[in-house]
């Protein structure tokens, strides 16, 4: 469908997490025009819907394939960022881990002037979006949108991971969402019936024949339209056009849920953002906004590999048996997310709640996973859940094809590095624990020459990467680096919301994808409490 020409009451750009979420809450009223526009394409690709392939969709038609900036204290490598780009966004493209992330991230973003985000402010919403298969309770429900599951088929690997946590005295958690995380466990995942649940799955697809529902892919949004100081519409390219661009109108809100990198590039080319930056590049400025594509946060992780001496990994998850199990069955190795188990630990002395969180899979995970070595393998990664760093997302050119410079800055602040050392060791710890002795084989990264604290941070600078939760760069609040305010209106504009990972202040404590719905859930709130 086509959505070009007309107007609409909301114009949403994204349909990742928040988007999807967006476009289903607000086209619930038969009275509301919606369009969702997509700059990818629908989400068709088959290993979307098989847990265990995520990472062959990376690099793929359904991936942005993001670089960063040289990072200065990683040896000056281009770390790539993998975002999803279709229907569900990163949602279709990451490992399913469900984390709502700790008490404290929220009441901390209610402290620096956010009224209403405190946890017993968005508890509500996280239960609103879920369908938890464990049941009702305090900190769950069902019925909503998006279906959470215990993994159907975990591994062998990860139930011993759970005990080598144990055995290293960290306790066992069952449910990592129910106050506090410390401990090991299983994780949750947003799968249905053993296959992913994305965003698209539980909120879009439902709703797609409501007749004032218009979601259109293959669609690039290029700049935000104003009248003055107003939002009035979008400008985009479609892929299969000849080149012109098409433009909407939208009678109330336009809404930017492109996610950390894109909506931050996005606003900055239509004029919003710093003024010295955009007159680097001709841009007028509509307004000057200091805070646009700042406060660039994400988690960077590290960790150790082994050699398994047992055939019980996930090296043989796609022979033809276990695609039986799949599809037959629901059952099997392909519906593992991977990243089946994990967990929270605190490694500073001066930390009131985890600084670490644990990602194990019963698989060599070399590179993102595109540079796993033949044969069984099993990993555990590490990773700093609150960084002191903060990078920042800027234009390369006025040109909106052109991809946006990325600079995480990673370890450039406080004790990042420290504490992330500290995660690498104990991970060792946890692996060279009894629980692993009959599956450990050659320790294949960091290798076992690598000794000393100095080895393991140059390891740490060759081989650390990204787990995809970039967040931060149209922050909430009410100082001067402040992009949205406590409602997600655009400061200093009319008619212009951020609605996605980017607004938040400081990075939750685990993975970001329910804590990105959770926002869209409330922010849908604030929308139809204005109209």
């Amino acid at each position: 469908m086509t959505g070009a020409g007309r107007w609409y009451d909301y114009v949403i750009v994204g349909a990742g997490p928040a988007g999807c979420v967006l476009a289903n809450r607000l086209s619930a009223d038969a009275d509301t025009e919606v369009l969702l526009l997509e700059a990818g394409e629908p989400d068709e690709q088959r290993e979307i819907g098989i847990p265990a392939a995520f990472s062959e969709l990376f690099q793929s038609a359904v991936d942005w394939n993001y670089h960063t900036e040289p990072q200065s204290e990683l040896r000056d490598r281009e770390l790539y960022w993998p975002r999803g780009k279709t229907l569900g966004g990163s949602s279709s493209i990451n490992a399913m881990i469900y984390v709502r992330g700790q008490a404290e991230d929220y009441d901390h973003w209610a402290e620096l002037g956010n009224e209403g985000w405190g946890y017993e402010d968005v508890l509500p919403y996280f239960k609103r979006a879920e369908h938890n298969e464990r049941g009702a309770s305090e900190y769950h429900g069902t019925g909503g949108p998006r279906n959470v599951a215990d993994p159907r088929s975990p591994n062998g690997l990860s139930e011993a991971f759970v005990e080598a946590g144990q055995a290293t005295g960290l306790p066992h958690n069952g449910d990592f969402n129910v106050g506090d995380q410390a401990g090991v466990g299983l994780y949750q995942v947003t799968q249905e019936d053993g296959r992913r649940h994305s965003a698209a799955d539980a909120y879009l697809k439902p709703v797609l024949d409501r007749p004032n529902l218009t979601a259109v892919t293959g669609a690039r949004v290029t700049r935000v339209r104003f009248d003055g100081r107003e939002a009035v519409g979008v400008e985009y390219a479609r892929d299969d056009a000849d080149g012109s661009p098409a433009t909407v109108d939208a009678a109330e809100d336009v809404v930017l849920s492109a996610g950390a990198i894109n909506s931050p590039q996005l606003l900055l080319l239509s004029g919003v953002g710093p003024a010295d930056h955009l007159a680097e590049h001709d841009i007028d400025v509509v307004e000057d906004l200091p805070g646009v594509g700042r406060n660039l946060q994400d988690h960077l992780q590290a960790g150790v590999g082994y050699e398994c001496e047992k055939s019980i990994t996930l090296a043989d998850a796609e022979s033809i048996w276990n695609l039986l199990k799949f599809l037959l069955l629901k059952k099997g190795p392909l519906t593992s997310n991977v990243g089946e188990a994990g967990g929270f630990a605190t490694v500073s002395e001066d930390a009131d709640t985890p600084d670490i969180q644990f990602h194990f899979a019963p698989s060599h995970f070399v590179e993102h996973g595109l540079e796993n070595p033949d044969g069984h393998g099993f990993s555990l990664n590490a990773l700093r859940l609150r960084p002191e760093s903060r990078g920042r997302i800027t234009l390369a050119s006025a040109d909106p094809f052109d991809d946006p410079a990325i600079d995480p800055q990673y370890l450039t602040e406080g004790e990042d590095l420290e504490v992330l050392l500290e995660g690498v060791k104990l991970v060792r710890e946890i692996l060279r624990s009894e629980p692993f002795d009959e599956y450990r084989g050659e320790e294949i990264l960091p290798g076992s020459d690598v000794r000393s604290d100095d080895e393991l941070i140059e390891y740490i600078r060759e081989y650390a990467e990204t787990l995809y939760h970039p967040v931060g760069t149209c922050k909430m609040g009410d100082d001067e680096m402040a992009v949205v305010d406590d409602r997600l209106r655009v400061r200093g504009l009319e008619g212009l919301r951020v609605i996605d990972a980017s607004v938040m202040p400081t990075i939750t404590s685990g993975n970001t994808d329910a804590p990105t719905t959770m926002i869209a859930e409330k922010a849908a709130d604030f929308i139809r409490d204005e109209a």
